[in-house]
């Protein structure tokens, strides 16, 4: 850790200044002494941010510690048993197709039981329910039957932080599941609920809880809420709301909060709300925004289907510049993972039509390996292998190899429709269906 503080410590200060942090400002101008002090903090802020601790058998929000789908320092077993992996235990659940979170030991996961969102938390290891949480709501489902969650909740600390498809976002205590906060962001913002109602998971970012609110009107497309109290602290933009999440990142020594809106790609400053700048991305009609935007090094990769395709972009210290716009992959909402250098993603739609997985250089855009597949599928990377988790129940388990497709071992693992993002914890994947959440053992 050492090494990149002080990397990026050169980075904000550059060549000509002392690169440890023990400065003084003694004998400075004073425009040099504020400068440096504002820099200081910019410095401080970013490692507060950038460092947080990891281990696995946390996967707190979407898509794991780094929402890029990419599992820390989990070990899975080379092989599956004949009948598929050792189930260790399994729930009755509610609707929705939020995926879970997992940290320290507990899981959460969002549900509608009858007429209430509900948070419940779960014994990771052995499925026993620890509490349950539910709040009001009234509603109406528009294209799908599905009438629950969508959104991934948000575990940070001892606290969770959730997003209802009514717009309803709820904060409740980790251990006991007491409401600690809600607000109604959809009446608040005057937000339209979508094709699906709310469905992005809020992001947390310093003292900050960001979410894609989408209250165009209102200049509250993104909105940041205080953590403690969910006071609003900022609202910016004046785009409605997508199904991506959105991440923070750091690039050339800036602090970026990149968010993928209905129409929009922005880059917002997270302590402020203040927009940077923006590119186009999507198209009007019945489309979604759904997968995360990825970051590699200075570039970011976009991807939806609708016959939007991919784009590949580089953050400038004053804009976007698109690299490329292709159609090599366009993916309805599953998020691509990155890995040496290369991307694997699915290609197609849950909805009809062919899917395919895909691996592809993102530099040149030659497909090196591509694999039609019996239905959509997500993904999750650890260990060398990539975890593909079909629409149909079906697992699969790839070597992460862009030489050539390889599959290690599949297993049908729950009956039904499985489109929740599933959670890789400790050794154990949690997927769920319309009514069933299941715990299998991938550990070696």
């Amino acid at each position: 850790m050492a090494d990149r503080q002080q990397a990026m410590f050169s980075a904000l200060f550059g060549a000509g200044l002392p690169t440890s942090p023990k400065l003084s400002t003694a004998g400075l101008p004073q425009r040099q002494r504020s400068l440096l002090l504002q820099r200081l903090g910019s410095l401080f802020l970013l490692i507060a941010t950038s460092f947080q601790p990891a281990s696995a058998g946390d996967w707190p929000q979407i898509l794991g510690v780094n929402r890029n789908g990419i599992a820390v320092d989990e070990k899975l077993a080379d092989s599956l048993p004949a009948g598929g992996p050792a189930k260790v235990w399994q729930a009755e659940i509610g609707s929705g197709f939020a995926g879970v979170a997992v940290a320290d030991q507990k899981l959460v996961l969002f549900h509608r039981l009858e007429n209430k969102d509900t948070l419940t938390a779960y014994n990771a290891e052995t499925g026993k329910e620890l509490w349950s949480q539910g709040f009001e709501t009234n509603f109406v489902p528009q294209i799908v039957p599905d009438d629950g969650p969508r959104a991934v909740p948000t575990i940070h600390k001892d606290r969770v932080y959730a997003l209802a498809p009514n717009g309803g976002l709820y904060c409740v205590d980790m251990k006991t599941g007491k409401p600690l906060w809600q607000r109604q962001t959809q009446k608040e913002f005057n937000a339209p609920a979508g094709y699906f109602g709310s469905g992005s998971s809020p992001l947390v970012e310093g003292k900050l809880l960001i979410v894609n609110v989408g209250g165009d009107k209102a200049g509250a497309g993104m909105v940041a809420f205080d953590l403690e109290t969910g006071k609003t602290e900022w609202k910016s933009v004046n785009d409605q709301a997508s199904y991506s999440s959105p991440i923070a990142v750091t690039v050339s020594g800036t602090r970026h909060l990149l968010c993928l809106t209905r129409l929009n790609f922005v880059s917002l400053d997270p302590m402020t709300g203040e927009e940077r700048f923006r590119t186009p991305f999507g198209q009007r009609g019945p489309t979604v925004n759904a997968a995360i935007p990825i970051l590699m090094k200075n570039q970011v990769l976009l991807t939806a289907s609708y016959g939007i395709g991919a784009e590949l972009l580089t953050i400038q210290p004053d804009k976007f510049e698109v690299s490329w716009n292709d159609e090599v992959l366009a993916s309805q909402y599953t998020t691509p993972i990155v890995h040496d250098g290369m991307i694997y993603g699915v290609d197609g739609r849950q909805d009809g039509g062919s899917v395919t997985l895909k691996c592809f250089d993102p530099q040149t855009r030659k497909v090196a390996w591509m694999q039609t597949t019996s239905a959509y599928a997500t993904l999750i990377a650890a260990d060398g292998k990539l975890l593909v988790m079909h629409t149909n129940g079906l697992l699969k388990i790839v070597d992460l190899n862009k030489k050539a497709y390889r599959e290690i071992a599949s297993a049908q693992l729950l009956p039904g429709t499985t489109r929740a993002l599933p959670a890789l914890a400790n050794g154990r994947l949690y997927v769920r269906n319309d009514n069933t959440l299941k715990c299998v053992s991938l550990a070696k």
